[in-house]
């Protein structure tokens, strides 16, 4: 089956492990040999800005989120340029549509930690020039944008900045697809009461069967689910076991999560977000090729074909009509 997937972190897997292209990776969870092989339609590749503790150890001298962004930028175009005859950059649901005619792949680029903004509104216009159809306002720390998921009560009660609301207007305005996962609950509402085309979770879960906070309470779901976006179906342990502290992902989780959303929020708000290579444990999807192993076990539990196969790509493609 076909498969939009909204959520990996392949290209700055790649960047540590130094290497220069995504086409063949056999130690990630993902490449374009593998996705191409598994049928994949479209997925969403993040140019993710991990903590700057984690740059500053980058190579000699460390490196900043800027050189961070360009180094994962540089191995996106790389891939492009190395297999033509699988990926084609994607900025639109016509080319969507066009590259799928033609058994391609469709390459997404998004950016993960709109703290790269920096409160500048014209880089939003840059980003969107570069190719960057997505953005996932906040990571775990507070930015520009507003304040992230957490433990803290406080903090998640904090919503959007001002610049953060008016950034909200200028990214639907401009085309680029608001991102909620990893954002406060304070946030998630701002971005309900504010946003005017649907936005999405790229890679969040239930929180009634998992407590983490990047995972969406029911009321958000319904919420969501109203506005017209989706959720993608995170595989990380963290976000799928009632103990956050347990390190195994079963298709079995994931499915009871895929029925939680399907239950509370109704058939057009599930999707896949699987966040393959940012994410660690013992992950039973753990590549594109075990995607058949989900449809196999929610088949086994009278999910309609048809409802599966809005979840493996039907939802998605109708989130990007609405939103690019």
């Amino acid at each position: 089956m076909r498969f939009i997937d909204f959520h990996c972190d392949t290209l700055l897997a790649a960047a540590f492990m130094g290497a220069s292209d995504i086409v063949d990776l056999p130690n990630s969870h993902l490449d374009l040999c593998r996705l191409h092989a598994a049928n994949a339609q479209a997925q969403f590749f993040a140019i993710f800005l991990p903590p700057r503790r984690y740059l500053e150890s980058f190579g000699e001298g460390g490196i900043d989120d800027e050189h961070c962004f360009r180094r994962c930028y540089d191995i996106y175009q790389a891939s492009l340029v190395a297999a033509p005859d699988i990926v084609r950059s994607t900025r639109s649901v016509d080319d969507l549509d066009a590259h799928s005619a033609k058994g391609l792949l469709s390459a997404f680029l998004t950016l993960e930690d709109g703290r790269l903004i920096d409160g500048q509104m014209e880089r939003l216009q840059r980003f969107y020039e570069l190719g960057i159809r997505l953005i996932s306002l906040t990571w775990n720390d507070e930015n520009c944008f507003g304040w992230p998921n957490s433990s803290d009560h406080q903090v998640m009660r904090r919503g959007l900045k001002p610049f953060g609301i008016e950034a909200l207007d200028e990214m639907q305005r401009l085309g680029i697809i608001v991102d909620v996962s990893h954002l406060s609950d304070g946030g998630f509402w701002d971005v309900v009461c504010h946003a005017v085309r649907p936005f999405v979770a790229s890679h969040s879960n239930a929180r009634a069967l998992c407590p983490h906070s990047r995972n969406l309470t029911d009321e958000m779901i319904r919420a969501l689910a109203q506005a017209g976006g989706i959720i993608g179906l995170n595989f990380g342990p963290p976000f799928l076991n009632a103990d956050t502290a347990a390190t195994q992902s079963t298709v079995g989780l994931v499915a009871d999560h895929a029925q939680h959303l399907l239950r509370v929020g109704g058939e057009d708000v599930v999707a896949l977000g699987s966040d393959w290579d940012g994410i660690q444990g013992e992950i039973e999807l753990d590549a594109p090729c075990k995607l058949e192993l989900l449809w196999q076990e929610l088949r086994r539990r009278l999910v309609p074909e048809r409802v599966l196969e809005k979840i493996a790509h039907s939802n998605a493609r109708r989130l990007l009509a609405d939103t690019l």
